[in-house]
């Protein structure tokens, strides 16, 4: 993506000095953000990618966020310069020469843009990389700027109504800024821990679909991510008699279900609670000795009980 980014960024800044285009400027000085996102994703990859230590037991997966972050606020930055840049052009006017040169370099940007978004969005979901995910979104969105970029140059190169060129570009820098908000509040949420609902309900339905008749209930789940790799932490509820091996086997078999399943490195922290008398009436396990009420029925585990702190009941 780096070298993508630097070759495309000299092509759009010299459409620019032919043209003198205060659009096509939006272009390019965008661009130079993918370059900058470009060298600071490759740096931040190599470090996401070193093993646990010492001193970060969790791995290194979170510098993808804070490159996030950082490319979100550069993002910003291109956003505001553009806007005023284009405001200025409305008293300060500069002759567009050349038009027809700026829109075949620019058609070929945004079918640039088209590609590489593509395939760092589809290796994004290969590695579950947030930051290559984040990235390739990035250049979707530049794509579609340059679809909207080529209509308006286009209507400009007919129409030559010129001043149109700072209606463009101010259009496009809000754009640019309302992008750059995005992966900055992304990146801010993540660092946060935000929950990912998506991944809890993949889990929820996988627990559901694969019941131990042990698991009697599962409680305080929750889902954190360090890049590439998960971490899930769980309470679940289990018959107080069995003994401690028997224990170890079911939180076992709940964490080979999930690793199947998941895509990336998934750690766990499961808890496992003894049941209670008030457990009884939900638990399914057959020919119970130990059992104080009757079998109600079976409850049905969803998001809106599974992350609670709190063990179930009727």
């Amino acid at each position: 993506m780096l070298f993508f980014s630097i070759v495309l960024t000299f092509i759009k800044f010299t459409a620019f000095f032919i043209t003198h285009s205060n659009a096509i400027l939006t272009d390019a000085l965008e661009n130079i953000i993918n370059v900058v996102a470009g060298a600071v994703a490759l740096f931040s990859t190599y470090f996401a990618s070193l093993p646990k230590d010492k001193n970060h037991p969790y791995g290194h997966g979170k510098v993808e966020y804070l490159s996030v972050g950082f490319e979100g606020a550069l993002v910003i930055i291109a956003g505001g310069s553009i806007i005023i840049k284009s405001i200025s052009g409305f008293f300060i006017h500069h002759e567009i020469q050349s038009l027809d040169i700026g829109l075949y370099i620019t058609i070929f940007g945004g079918l640039c843009y088209l590609l590489m978004g593509t395939y760092l969005m589809k290796q994004g979901k290969i590695h579950n990389s947030v930051l290559m995910i984040a990235d390739g979104k990035h250049l979707l969105t530049d794509a579609l700027s340059s679809v909207g970029l080529i209509i308006g140059l286009s209507i400009i190169y007919f129409t030559k109504i010129f001043w149109l060129d700072n209606v463009i570009a101010i259009t496009f820098g809000c754009f640019i800024l309302y992008t750059g908000i995005k992966l900055l509040k992304e990146s801010v949420n993540n660092l946060l821990d935000e929950a990912d609902y998506d991944k809890l309900n993949m889990l929820v339905t996988i627990l559901n679909e694969h019941r131990g008749d042990k698991w009697i209930d599962i409680h305080n789940l929750r889902v954190l991510k360090y890049g590439s790799h998960l971490h899930i932490d769980a309470h679940i509820t289990l018959p107080w008699y069995d003994k401690l091996e028997e224990s170890h086997k079911e939180i076992t078999s709940v964490e080979n279900l999930i690793k199947k399943r998941l895509d990336g490195d998934v750690e766990f922290f499961i808890h496992a609670d003894p049941c209670l008398p008030s457990s009884c009436p939900i638990c399914v396990v057959n020919n119970c000795a130990e059992r104080k009420s009757e079998f109600v029925k079976r409850l049905d585990w969803t998001l809106e009980n599974l992350l609670p702190d709190k063990k179930h009941h009727l």
